[in-house]
């Protein structure tokens, strides 16, 4: 598999990253562990280097399973979490379930819980994984600055900050990468996020490259999520790619994806995969799976992909598609 850097940071990433996400139990419908570890065991058979993982997912269940995962190759990979964010377990209301908060004290407390919860020693790359616009940016970054002379991580960053708010990161601290969402029906850092990131040095890590099940290629009309799932509200960070009334014209247009795919002899998840990586502003596309066959046939998506043939794909998902993300529209809040 390729590999890129993180900008000039000299951390190096398979270009194919394994998702965490859908091992926080509770936030993407029902799992069963050992075939979640046993996807983790295949990504790396097939190449993967990179894993990340957030202490919200699953409220910490979903570091505890991705720690078991990993023990028996941890010293070879980068591992990657994400904290930052309050956890209010009893909130019903899945998307105002936790509130950022970028205070030392809790970004400490948060560093060290993770560690236990991974059971490591190090965390490679630690992520905040909002934006905590109620102090100053440079409170954090002094605070992971601390945290990386302690030897508790290794290297850190962000997760969907705006320009201005790496801006005033990058005056206090050397964050490595931006971890935003970008696939096929959100293009919005292209005009704004990514240029920056490669101005200044630093990666992007993509989250969402299926569009969260989209461009997995089995959804059918009418699709349903269960009641344990984020997907359930019909929207996702600020797009309404498969609310109701605009899920039928999107999976027409997948199924003209999935010719596409065919007559490049891919399947649809490894068209999507591609597309993401063939912007020179990313360096490592993830991919969550609950299976082996899942991450095993996402790691076909490490292929070239024409300038052509992406534009191709452009054209179509920006005439088509519905309650898509364009270029330069706002990000998610």
């Amino acid at each position: 598999m390729r590999t890129r850097e993180f900008g000039k940071s000299g951390l190096q990433t398979s270009v194919i990253g394994f998702g965490g996400w859908p091992m926080g139990r509770g936030q993407y419908g029902a799992f069963d562990d050992q075939q979640a570890i046993a996807a983790a065991q295949a990504a790396y058979d097939g190449g993967v280097t990179l894993f990340d993982g957030a202490a919200v997912y699953g409220w910490g269940y979903g570091e505890e399973l991705l720690g078991k995962a990993i023990k028996p190759f941890r010293k070879n990979i980068v591992l990657v979490t994400k904290g930052g964010r309050r956890w209010l377990k009893d909130n019903p209301d899945r998307t105002r379930a936790a509130v950022s908060d970028s205070s030392p004290e809790y970004l400490n407390e948060g560093i060290d819980e993770s560690l236990k919860r991974l059971d490591v020693e190090y965390i490679d790359l630690f992520l905040i994984h909002w934006p905590d616009p109620s102090r100053p940016y440079e409170v954090p970054m002094r605070a992971l600055e601390a945290a990386k002379k302690s030897g508790k991580i290794r290297h850190y960053g962000v997760s969907n900050f705006h320009t201005d708010m790496l801006a005033e990161c990058l005056k206090h601290g050397h964050p490595v990468c931006d971890q935003v969402g970008y696939h096929m029906f959100d293009r919005r850092p292209e005009a704004g996020t990514f240029p920056f990131v490669q101005k200044n040095g630093m990666g992007i890590m993509a989250y969402g490259s299926m569009a969260h099940g989209l461009l997995a290629g089995a959804w059918k009309p009418g699709h349903t999520f269960s009641e344990d799932d984020w997907r359930r509200n019909g929207k996702n960070f600020g797009l309404t790619i498969w609310a109701p009334e605009n899920l039928p014209a999107n999976l027409a247009v997948v199924d003209q994806l999935k010719k596409i795919a065919s007559d490049h002899k891919k399947t649809m998840a490894q068209l999507a995969v591609a597309w993401v990586l063939a912007d020179p502003a990313v360096t490592v596309a993830l991919c969550g799976a609950k299976r082996p066959a899942e991450i095993k046939e996402d790691l076909g998506g490490d292929w070239v992909m024409s300038g052509s043939l992406r534009d191709e794909i452009n054209k179509l998902v920006l005439s088509e598609g519905k309650g898509n993300g364009k270029v330069g529209d706002p990000g998610p809040p």
